[in-house]
This record gives structure tokens, sequence and C-alpha cells, in this order.
């Protein structure tokens, strides 16, 4: 690896797509222009954030991301950061149950609670939520190509708390087209999966008005490698997809659009992540208005969610990590998020401890508290360097979206593999210039020291913990009434070989104790399985 150069040498001053970073003030015409077109916190295009007082009124959602073993462990570690002052619940799956397998299923041995916690039927939800009312939290799912049946299960334990669906609020991930562009975790071909996607928004409508059906995410795209532009663009694109099934499905815009939501990632590049945040805003109400004649303030504006990156953390010097952390943290909340999710420092290692989880979520209380950054709304709004690349990104990302538009949009290019050799080209361009030095990693390239190597205390799975989940798994299986669970699962293939909703035979597959992998084998036999293309 070549020798980094020092911060006096280095030749870049670039942002992560390559254009020149702002070198200072310059009271030019395009800034002039910034500046008028700024408004007003609250007021439309929403630049300065969708709230009129913003945190003076009430803070962003302190949302940690958990999940690992079984649902009992992964119900003691939500307790504990509910405890220490966490103010709503963002729940990790394990693989096997992202992609549709119960946790008995041979064909996943091995990878049963590893990176989340393992869920396959109702009673396994329960066991996640209890003790936990579901009318006093509201929870996230990072859920894609099986969130139909998560949020069925999750709707189900609602009615047995009983709590009205009304009164449960959060959100489903099911986002399932930046699975083909960036992520992997899909199931079926990419058409039935859009259908899930805009029947379980359909239902939401219906059913569950404080639930936003799906949160659009950037955060993948931008973790396999894409920079800020792609980011933005990708998910848009994604997001134009989702609102044209919508429409097509017969939904007024004005009535589903205030239950989406986004989900974005906040790198260590704190200008460039704060005028991203910020003009993602901006491009999002011009999208709803200009294409989609979309008039309700709610429909108009952009919410989301935020998590600190996962591919900035270093298993060297670890500790760096929080400081890397709290970089990120700080961009999100001066980029006006609505909901933040901060990593722990040993994630580069394994699952989060309980102590460095809990470190985590108190970077977001110390800069909700002690920095003083929530009391002034839109803190850095008219900084020329915030303006300048805020009108940049926004240019940029209409541009791409124009390219992706004549492609047939996000699906035809997904199709045509535009989205993937994207990111792929800028996560080699990235790699190489750590690896020439050009771009410095702190305890990687650079500033290296004795004792790097040091591991701190990691947190793992019991296997024997989950040899017993799927015990329970059969058991449960052997005691549910047999012709219910036949008479769902039958009627499930006939809405899904017709043109039904799916989510409600899903619902009462569900609540007849049909599990999430017999529902998934279900659907394939329909759908049929995806296989990407050959490069």
């Amino acid at each position: 690896m070549a020798e980094p150069r020092r911060a006096t040498e280095r030749a870049r001053h670039e942002t992560t797509y390559g254009a020149p970073l702002p070198p200072s003030y310059s009271d030019d015409d395009a800034y002039r222009e910034a500046v008028e077109r700024l408004g007003l916190p609250g007021d439309r295009p929403y630049t300065r954030g969708v709230q009129p007082t913003m945190y003076r009124g009430r803070l962003w959602t302190m949302r940690q991301y958990a999940g690992f073993g079984t649902a009992e462990e992964t119900n003691a570690r939500f307790r504990y950061l509910l405890e220490h002052g966490q103010t709503g619940l963002s729940v990790a799956f394990d693989l096997p149950t992202q992609m549709g397998y119960d946790a008995d299923d041979e064909q996943v041995a091995g990878e049963v609670g590893k990176v989340g916690v393992s869920i396959s039927s109702l009673a396994d939800l329960e066991q996640l939520f209890a003790g936990i009312p579901l009318d006093k939290v509201t929870t996230s799912m990072t859920i894609n190509a099986t969130a139909a049946i998560l949020l069925a299960m999750y709707a189900a334990v609602a009615k047995k708390q009983g709590v009205p669906l009304a009164g449960i609020g959060g959100t489903t991930q099911n986002d399932i087209l930046k699975e083909y562009i960036a992520r992997g975790t899909y199931i079926f071909p990419p058409r039935p999966s859009l259908r899930l996607v805009t029947d379980l928004i359909a239902y939401c409508a219906a059913e569950l008005p404080r639930w936003n059906p799906i949160s659009i995410s950037g955060y993948h795209i931008r973790e396999a490698g894409s920079d800020s532009v792609q980011e933005l663009a990708f998910t848009f694109a994604d997001a134009i997809a989702y609102v044209d099934g919508a429409v097509a499905a017969g939904l007024a815009v004005d009535t589903f659009a205030p239950q989406l939501s986004f989900f974005f990632a906040a790198h260590s590049t704190l200008l460039e992540e704060v005028a991203k945040f910020r003009a993602a805003r901006r491009i999002w109400t011009a999208v709803m208005r200009d294409r989609f004649g979309a008039t309700r303030a709610d429909a108009l504006a952009l919410r989301f969610h935020t998590q600190t990156m996962g591919s900035t953390l270093t298993a060297q010097q670890p500790l760096n990590n929080i400081v890397r952390t709290a970089i990120e943290a700080l961009a999100a909340v001066l980029g006006g998020t609505q909901s933040l999710h901060t990593n722990a420092y040993d994630e580069a290692l394994a699952l989060p401890s309980e102590d460095s989880a809990r470190l985590a979520l108190r970077t977001q209380q110390i800069i909700a508290e002690e920095t003083g950054a929530a009391d002034t709304i839109d803190p850095l709004g008219g900084a020329y360097a915030i303006e300048a690349l805020t009108a940049d990104i926004e240019r940029r990302v209409h541009t791409e979206l124009d390219k992706i538009a004549a492609m047939g949009g996000a699906l035809a290019a997904i199709e045509k593999g535009y989205q993937m050799r994207a990111i792929e080209d800028s996560a080699y361009a990235q790699q190489k210039a750590v690896e020439s030095g050009e771009k410095v990693i702190v305890g990687v390239n650079a500033y290296r020291s004795e004792g790097d190597e040091a591991v701190p205390p990691l947190q793992r799975v019991d296997d024997a913990l989950v040899r017993g989940r799927t015990e329970r798994l059969r058991a449960h299986r052997a005691k549910r009434d047999r012709a219910a669970t036949e008479r769902a699962r039958a009627d499930l293939l006939t809405a899904a070989r017709g043109t039904a909703n799916l989510v409600p035979p899903i619902v009462a597959a569900v609540e007849a104790g049909v599990t999430l992998g017999e529902i998934c084998t279900d659907l394939r036999t329909v759908f049929g399985v995806y296989h990407p293309p050959r490069a």
C-alpha cells in the first residue's frame, strides 16, 4: 500500500462524486440566487426542514437498530435500550428471515440468528415484543422481500395486546428495488415483488394510517459504494417507480404519499452530507409536485431516517469509530433528519455489545443535549459552502433522474444493470484511492500504531439457543390447527394467481399459524425465484 499524502500535500479537494469543493466564501450570482430560494423552515420546498420549529419543538427519534439470536435475546436488548432512553425500536432480522426461510430449513443451517433476530412464526414475533406495549413505541423493521409477512405478524401481535391497528406506528423498509441494485436479499423477480410492495402500500393506506409501508432506502446503495449523488438519484428513481405503481393501482397520490418515508446514510464527509440532506428535500418536493401533481403539504415533504455508515467503521483502532459515528450523526442532525441510528464502535468486528450500543445511544443524547446543534433550525443554512453544495447536488441528481427516465425508469434500468455497474465503478474508484494513499483512513493506511490489532470483548450468538429455537418452531407446527393452515395457504395461492391484494390473505395465514417459510414457499410456486443476469 502506498504511503498516503499528508493533508498539506493533497492534490484533491473533491466531493465524493468528484466535483471540486468550494474553497471559500464568494459573493457570486449563484450564491445570491441560492439564498433567495431558501425560504423558511417548514415551507416548501422544505430545504430548511419539514417542520417550522424542527428540534426546538421535538427531537429526532433515537432509534437504535438491534437484533440477534432468538426473539428472547433481542427482546432483552430492546428493553435495555428503552430503559437507557431510546425512543423508538428498530429490528434487524437474520438472513433466513429476510430470504423467506424458516429457522429449521436445512438450506440456511449456520445462518440462523447470526446477523439479526430469527423470526419464523407469529409466536416468535409475539415473544420479540413481549412486555413492550405497541401503542407506546414506534417500530422500524428492516425487512424487504418478506415485509408484508412481518407487518402482518406485527399487526396480529397488536391485536393480541388489544391495540387497535390505527394506533400502531412505525415503518417497514419494503424497498425491494434497491435489493436488486445493491444488497441482494430478494426472493421473487422484480415485477411480482413490486406487486407486493404496492399491495402493502394500499393495505396500510386503508388499515394502518400511522404506519409507513415503505422506507425507500439510499443507505444500502451508499454502503455498496455509491457516491452521494448516486445515493439520492437511485433512491428517488426507485421511489418514482413505487409511486407510479401505487397510482396505477388506483391510489390517490395525496392519500398515500404522506405515508412514504426514506432512509439515507450519513457519511463522514460532514458538509457534503448536510448539503445532501437539504438537497434531497428540495428534489422530492419537485418530483411529487411536477410529476405526480401532489398538493398536500405532507405529500410533498420528505421525511427520512438516517443511519451512520457501517462501511466507514474499521477493525483497526476500533475506538476511532466512536469519533466517526459522532461526526456522521452530527451531519444527520445538521441536515434535519427525523430519526437516527448510530452505529456501535465494535460493529466492524461483531454484533454490538450492550456497552457499545449504550455508548452509540449516548452519542445522540450528547448531540441533542450538550452541543446546541438542536437549538437552531437549519444552523448551516446560508453558509456559502453548504448552499453551493446543496445546489450542485440538486442539479446533478435531476440530471441522473432524467437519464434513468430515458431508459424507461428504475425497473428497466435495473434490468439493464445500469445502477449496479455505476455503483461498482464508484466503489472501485474509492478503494483505489485508499490503496494509493490518496484517500486517508486513519489507522488503516495512515497513523498506524502499536497495538492496532487488539480486539475488544465481542458479542457472540449462542448456538445452543438457536438450536432450541428450531425445536420450538417444530412444536409450533405440531400444535396448530392443520385444516385452518391448509385453508389459509390455499386462499393465498388463489390470490397470488389472480390480481387481488395479497396482504389480507397473508394476514389470515399468519394468524392461522402458517410460518414465514411456508408462505414464501407457496409464493415461489406462483412467482418463481429471481436469478440476476450474468454479466
